[in-house]
């Protein structure tokens, strides 16, 4: 049927779904085996969401339906792609992926760990891989310096410790 003789009050809205966290181009899309836990988890939590839609009214049940397919395939396309980093791989005395940092930003003592773009979270000291202050450690050693440029000014950070969880 043509969408012209469909009732305005009867056209399905789209629902406006959030994009994930931005993947650069040609970047492989690396994840902790935590992080992979924890995309595999919202799966499970989507789909029991799904399953578990109330009753009522049906159009409701649909567009909610539709915001939870949408979310679903987006973070499917993540877990396809993911390439999972253990850490137990890495050389410990170099910055890679997967490593926590300790490091001096002048005089302030900062810490954080280098994740994929999905598990990163400021508030949990965890910054992707992707990040500038990321890209600018990763490969140093302890008791190195790198020279992070924000905006026109440029920082000495200098690597206290490395280490990577088990």
């Amino acid at each position: 049927m043509s969408r012209g003789f469909v009732k305005e009050g009867d056209q399905e809205e789209i629902p406006l779904i959030a994009p994930r966290a931005p993947l650069p181009a040609g970047v492989a899309n690396y994840v902790t085996p935590t992080g992979f836990n924890l995309l595999m988890e919202e799966k499970e939590a989507l789909e029991e969401e799904k399953r578990n839609l109330p009753p009522g009214n049906e159009g409701e049940r649909r567009r909610a339906a539709l915001f939870i397919d949408g979310k679903l395939k987006l973070l499917n396309e993540r877990i396809a792609s993911a390439r999972i980093l253990d850490s137990k791989n890495q050389t410990k005395d170099v910055i890679r992926f997967g490593a926590v940092v300790e490091f001096l930003n002048g005089k302030k003592h900062m810490k954080f760990q280098i994740v994929g773009v999905d598990e990163a979270d400021i508030k949990q000291s965890k910054v992707a891989f992707t990040s500038p202050i990321a890209r600018v450690l990763i490969g140093k050693k302890k008791d190195e310096t790198a020279d992070f440029k924000r905006g026109d000014k440029t920082q000495r950070l200098k690597i206290l410790s490395i280490s990577y969880p088990e």
